[in-house]
């Protein structure tokens, strides 16, 4: 009879101990993952910014060459085979610096340096000597340039800029879309 009592009062086996282990272990792991797809999403907002900027400074770019009459309203389109007078490259191109022209995604940009953000280095001080220089190489840019559907007379043009880039293991897009008049 006393052998029965010490027997139902034994406790926690070491099997038990090593099951519950892993479950603890797998639920740290997986809140592990968990923040860090959380913080890797976050630090995405800096790249979400940049993206924003980049097709404000196309847009800015193609308003500024057709307002000052750096180019006709002709010239505001995609260089097709059917359109060879057209400034703007068609699909996806990496961020570069402006060409000659000064207008961004243009047919004068072929060859020109990446676009790259500028940090301050050690010091602190942007504009100094050890500023560091980062490529945007993870960023693409298409400007798409079509006639607008409900204006029969072709005098509005549809621009639609759009940003792809890649920020930690996240695919990103950033559109931008403005019209253009001949007037």
């Amino acid at each position: 009879m006393q052998e029965a009592k010490r027997h139902l009062a034994a406790g926690f086996s070491l099997l038990e101990t090593l099951i519950a282990l892993v479950v603890l272990a797998v639920g740290i792991l997986g809140l592990a993952a968990m923040l860090y797809d959380s913080l890797s999403y976050m630090q995405g907002s800096q790249d979400d910014f940049i993206a924003q900027q980049k097709a404000e400074e196309a847009a800015e770019a193609i308003f500024t060459a057709k307002y000052s009459a750096n180019a006709t309203f002709a010239q505001i389109s995609n260089v097709s085979g059917t359109n060879p007078n057209g400034l703007f490259l068609a699909g996806p191109i990496p961020l570069l610096q402006p060409g000659p022209d000064g207008l961004v995604g243009s047919v004068n940009d072929v060859g020109a340096p990446p676009a790259y953000i500028v940090y301050p280095g050690p010091d602190g001080k942007l504009g100094t000597g050890d500023d560091i220089f980062v490529p945007l190489s993870n960023f693409t840019r298409t400007i798409a340039i079509s006639n607008l559907a409900a204006d029969p007379g072709g005098n509005v043009r549809d621009v639609l800029i759009t940003i792809n880039y890649t920020t930690g293991k996240f695919q990103r897009q950033y559109q931008l879309e403005t019209y253009v008049s001949a007037f």
